[in-house]
């Protein structure tokens, strides 16, 4: 039987992709790799799928009389998809949702190490709050709760349906909490929105000292944030996701109580980027009925996987986990274009994105480290 053919285009992008879709069994497979300048309304009129990142909004502007009958985006966040004109329209797709949750801990977890080591924070007595307790919010406090810290959980969604038993409010949150972590999607609208949800308003009632946000940046009003910091000498924020990336606020970036600034790179280590292809590859072979064969394991590197020592204090810790993600360098590299216009940073905060240095997953690596993401290590820090 003669194999059918599928014309796709996908952005140059995303890891492996060239690989993956040489595994679609039973398919001639027509594979353009496009950067996202050059995925527009002409490229894509006559291809039956579309694989993209963040860089491509697809929407009536892009589809509108194409032949596309499959978009899938290799990231976790959709908002440059119109899911509601996809639907309308009978075109299928795809995130990869949930495909960096271990790369967004990794980060968060750093950050938290970090500021332990600069005495911002003390681990063994603050209390953490975590707004959204999703998949990654979620992983989060269970982590946390093995480490020994004290984690308060505003998520008003799993509070209706699970009871009122385990979950704050978020008045209370703010009220109780040393930090804030966000971990909800952006929701413009309704009962549960939280475009600006930390507002200037929520920002001045916060009684704690330090906001991480590693979600989405218009979870937090940018301007209020910067308001807050130059109101307080002991307030200070870690941001991986802004406002209007990439022209980021420069005032916010270069900013002394900005103690980690970095350019939306939370879930990028190579094993997030090469599970974010993982599944839109899956989803992918679910919509044309065909039985996936590809894994990225079969792509990536071998490691090597150290077998720690028992790790008895916060010092040891942050040392361990700084020898395999040095959250410090993603840092400076950002800052080092502080001075620039608006016009470079975008640039240069586009260009760190896309030109990302290699970093692997933990659990490739690190027994202990490999125990604290399962939410194992139960050992007694101080």
């Amino acid at each position: 039987m003669a194999e059918k053919r599928l014309k796709i285009i996908a952005d140059e992008h995303i890891w492996g992709v060239t690989s993956a879709c040489e595994h679609l069994l039973g398919y001639d497979v027509d594979l353009s790799v496009l950067a996202p300048k050059d995925i527009t309304a002409n490229a894509v009129k006559d291809i039956d799928v579309l694989l993209t990142r963040t860089g491509t909004k697809v929407d009536a502007a892009l589809l509108a009389g194409s032949n596309v009958r499959f978009a899938g985006t290799a990231t976790i966040g959709d908002d440059h998809y119109d899911k509601t004109w996809l639907d309308a329209h009978g075109i299928a797709w795809a995130t990869a949702a949930g495909s960096s949750t271990g790369s967004v801990l990794e980060y968060i977890l750093a950050a938290l190490l970090e500021l332990q080591a600069q005495h911002i924070i003390n681990l063994s007595s603050m209390t953490l709050g975590v707004i959204g307790a999703g998949r990654i919010g979620g992983k989060l406090v269970n982590i946390c709760k093995a480490l020994g810290i004290k984690v308060l959980v505003n998520d008003p969604p799993r509070q209706r349906m699970e009871g009122g038993t385990g979950f704050v409010s978020l008045d209370d949150l703010l009220n109780q909490s040393d930090i804030i972590t966000l971990h909800t999607p952006l929701m413009i609208e309704g009962k549960d929105k939280t475009q600006h949800l930390l507002d200037d308003k929520h920002l001045n009632a916060f009684q704690g000292k330090v906001i991480i946000n590693a979600a989405r940046g218009s979870c937090i009003d940018n301007v209020a944030l910067l308001n807050w910091l130059n109101s307080k000498q002991e307030a200070y924020a870690i941001l991986d996701c802004w406002e209007n990336e990439p022209a980021i606020l420069r005032e916010l970036l270069e900013h002394k109580q900005c103690v980690i600034a970095t350019p939306h790179i939370a879930g990028h280590s190579l094993d997030g980027k090469a599970a974010n292809t993982q599944y839109i590859y899956e989803a992918l072979c679910d919509y044309l009925n065909i039985k996936p064969v590809w894994h990225m394991n079969d792509d990536l590197p071998d490691t090597s996987f150290v077998c720690d020592e028992h790790i008895e204090s916060w010092t040891a810790l942050h040392d361990k986990v700084s020898e395999v993600y040095p959250i410090k360098k993603d840092h400076d590299a950002l800052l080092a274009c502080a001075d620039f216009n608006r016009e470079g940073i975008a640039e240069r905060f586009v260009y760190l994105r896309r030109h990302y240095p290699v970093r692997r997953a933990w659990e490739k690596q690190s027994l202990v480290l490999s125990q604290i993401l399962d939410a194992t290590y139960s050992e007694v820090l101080r």
